[in-house]
């Protein structure tokens, strides 16, 4: 797949992220809201806004992309917000591209660590394992975090 990466956030992302989120058939309808959300809220506030994005694109449509910010009172710590790929292109390998190019932006502006959460249900088990076969250990698991029967677990990668 001959993938292009930016990381310059348009006007036009904002339905890009909700179509792309909503392929992938993991997220509700209060998730695709939030993560259209953050891309509103870097567009309103720019770099200030502490999110960042990273949009691979194929023949000029996105296909894949990341949200990720530094964690406040850390040094060098951040978290990945968002990551999806479209459905239609998923199990090419696109999110491992994308994992790493946000480790690589992540490293040069002087980061060390990545935190990434995500639900313990069993329809994110292709998610949690996503972030395993990425070089992302578990590292905690808080029960009941999100609701009765939904817990949090909690992913770090060292870049």
């Amino acid at each position: 797949m001959p993938i292009t990466f930016r990381t310059e956030l348009n006007p036009t992302d904002c339905a890009a992220i909700r179509s792309l989120v909503e392929s992938t058939g993991v997220f509700n309808a209060v998730e695709l809201d939030c993560a259209v959300e953050l891309a509103d809220e870097r567009l309103k506030e720019g770099p200030a806004s502490g999110y960042h994005f990273v949009f691979a694109e194929l023949d000029g449509r996105v296909v894949g992309y990341a949200c990720y910010g530094p964690i406040a009172l850390t040094i060098g710590s951040y978290d990945l917000y968002w990551i999806a790929v479209d459905k239609s292109v998923q199990g090419q390998g696109l999110g491992r591209k994308i994992m790493d190019h946000v480790a690589e932006i992540i490293l040069r502006e002087g980061g060390r660590h990545i935190y990434i959460e995500t639900s313990t249900k069993p329809h994110y088990q292709a998610t949690r394992a996503f972030y395993e076969r990425c070089g992302c250990p578990l590292v905690a698991t808080l029960e009941d975090f999100y609701a009765p029967g939904d817990g949090k677990a909690i992913y770090y990668k060292k870049v």
